[in-house]
């Protein structure tokens, strides 16, 4: 479980909802031990995702799966990697119940809250009551509804910049759209994501085990389908997939190029995935730099 390096946006006491839902969001109150937030493992530095391929939570639990970017959410309509929840308020209470990440339950976590007198101040200013389980998630959610970002490379050269990214970016993006490497059939969108799910070959039953949106909707056609993710900020979400175990950008476009070099057996892998892709290592550096372009300015080191 990583630190939070990132303070509030604001000083002083919140005065919106959104605000609110930062302060919370930062709240390590919220989890049984005291110990961990939700900004400690979606790390503003980093995307808001999380720098470990599994997270841990309280108690030094390991979770099971990788902590991706809760940034871009505004639109999704399925959040989590399986698709559980349909609405970002929906979504607060996973973390704070889940044994490995916060592990409490989330009515005791509104008790804390109403036993904190900044806490009820705040909630009776901002809602005109208390905290409740609404508010809660309704705070957190609107908090997470700001962090939409368009300020990159990738969007001023699509507002006219011609200059805005390389050559090779430039090729890298044409490469993207193309039938050849088939990005674009599943990343597409404002937020490079049709928020559908698919099978990349990352479950063969035996090494790769995560059944993925199966335990969600118990279809066989859904076996080892996760959802797919948006490409904003991917130069700063690493790990990738699902488990985080890949850690730089060159090394998922050389899985795309070919799965079958790390799952020789797939089951139920998508039929975009089949055939290798036979990209050249020009090919592949092109790529690699268009995704460095869609990358916010509040997140350039």
């Amino acid at each position: 479980m990583a630190e939070e390096t990132d303070q509030l946006s604001f000083s002083g006491a919140p005065a919106t909802k959104e605000q609110l839902g930062e302060k919370l969001f930062f709240e390590k109150m919220l989890s049984a031990d005291r110990s961990a937030s939700c900004a400690s493992c979606h790390i503003p530095a980093y995307g808001f995702a999380d720098t470990a391929a599994l997270s841990r939570g309280v108690g030094g639990h390991l979770g099971v799966r990788n902590s991706p970017s809760c940034a871009n959410m505004s639109e999704r309509p399925y959040l989590f990697y399986d698709g559980r929840a349909a609405t970002l308020e929906e979504q607060v209470r996973f973390p704070i119940e889940d044994t490995n990440e916060m592990a409490l339950p989330i009515n005791e976590a509104v008790k804390r809250l109403r036993a904190n007198k900044q806490y009820v101040e705040w909630f009776k200013k901002i809602f005109g009551e208390g905290p409740t389980e609404r508010n809660l998630k309704v705070a957190i959610a609107a908090f997470e509804r700001t962090l939409e970002t368009s300020r990159t490379l990738f969007d001023r050269y699509m507002d006219g910049d011609s200059m805005a990214i390389s050559a090779s970016a430039i090729r890298g993006r044409e490469l993207f759209m193309s039938k050849k490497a088939k990005c674009f059939d599943c990343h597409f969108s404002p937020d490079f994501t049709g928020d559908e799910f698919r099978n990349i070959g990352l479950y063969d039953g035996v090494r790769y085990t995560d059944k993925g949106r199966y335990a969600i909707t118990k279809k066989e056609e859904d076996m080892g389908k996760f959802k797919v993710p948006g490409l904003r900020n991917v130069s700063v979400t690493a790990p990738y997939m699902h488990n985080g175990m890949f850690r730089t950008l060159a090394e998922v476009i050389e899985y795309y190029d070919d799965p079958y070099k790390v799952v020789p057996a797939p089951v139920n892998m998508d039929t975009l995935m089949v055939e290798p892709l036979h990209l050249t290592a020009e090919e592949k550096k092109d790529l690699e730099n268009f995704l460095l372009t869609l990358t916010d300015d509040r997140f350039k080191k």
